[in-house]
């Protein structure tokens, strides 16, 4: 008999460890892909019409799955709470980083949003009942904050025109909801199915966006014969793939793991960012770019070196 048992354990131990390799690809190398696809989406489609459009998709197809497979319901609580986080993380974080990307190379943005972890490092300490961080990882901050004034200055793209400094705050900005979105998710009053959870931010997200959109005139000026092929495709992938598959993995993530574990995307997105924008867009980074990077990167680095991934 225990034998049995123990056989079991360790077959659903195998399984959650597969389940979260899984989840973090999805978020490692998808999300850093994202970047490229919002990148050529906005070339031709207008940025929150965009953002919203992936996000009712996805949120919409996710809903109704969960639903049909017999998932509770949201309460109005519960809505409320998804409604908190959808909008500092998908109409004010993933909103302003697309409206951004209209002026600022992909492997820039990428790197601004790689300062995500110190604005969450220092949120986690500053919400109530927080813990003061440890030395190391105030160091990190301290760097990354030396990093990221580099990179903002250094202009990113050797070749490029300077570029928006509207853009750059935009960035900025978009990093701290993103971050204080993240936390209220994994401690507020969200669904216990965190993927449904991740449906109904997104279902927020995607609404509110279209608001904005319709306010900004967006929908009014759209020319569809000028939308070109590209840009339906990014759209579709980021719909698909972007937000279905990836926001998901990170919905369940956030109740599965730390927010220190889930920050070391920050790390792994901009390199798969920096890589495909350079093979497929032509973009560079100057010297003073790649210091201010490798000074973000490290202070990331240096601020989870001592965490471990916790499967619980």
């Amino acid at each position: 008999m225990s034998t049995v048992s123990s056989t079991a354990d360790l077959d659903t131990a195998s399984s959650r460890r597969a389940t979260f390799v899984m989840a973090f690809a999805a978020i490692y190398l998808i999300w850093g892909s994202t970047y490229l696809a919002i990148r050529v989406g906005v070339r031709t489609l207008p940025p929150f019409l965009m953002s919203s459009l992936r996000f009712l998709a996805a949120g919409g197809a996710l809903f109704a799955i969960l639903r049909a497979r017999g998932v509770a319901k949201p309460t109005r609580t519960q809505w409320k709470g998804a409604a908190i986080a959808g909008l500092l993380m998908l109409t004010a974080g993933n909103g302003l980083v697309t409206w951004a990307e209209k002026r600022l190379p992909s492997n820039l943005t990428a790197l601004l949003v790689a300062g995500v972890p110190l604005y969450t490092a220092l949120l986690d300490w500053l919400r109530p009942g927080g813990v003061a961080p440890a030395r190391r990882v105030l160091a990190g901050i301290g760097v990354g904050a030396v990093g990221m004034a580099l990179l903002v200055a250094s202009g990113g793209d050797a070749r490029a025109p300077a570029p928006s400094v509207a853009a750059i705050l935009a960035i900025v900005v978009s990093g701290l909801c993103w971050a204080a979105g993240s936390l209220y998710a994994r401690y507020g009053e969200m669904h216990p199915d965190p993927v449904m959870a991740a449906a109904q931010e997104m279902l927020v997200g995607g609404t509110t966006m279209f608001v904005v959109s319709a306010l900004r005139g967006e929908p009014q000026h759209l020319v569809l014969a000028r939308v070109s092929t590209e840009s339906l495709l990014a759209l579709a992938y980021l719909a698909l793939f972007g937000s279905l598959v990836a926001f998901s993995a990170f919905g369940w993530l956030v109740k599965a793991t730390s927010p220190a574990n889930l920050a070391t995307t920050a790390f792994v997105n901009p390199v798969v960012a920096v890589v495909l924008g350079g093979l497929i867009l032509g973009e560079s980074l100057g010297p003073r770019a790649l210091a201010g990077a490798a000074l973000i990167l490290g202070a990331v680095v240096v601020m989870l070196a001592r965490r471990r991934v916790r499967y619980r």
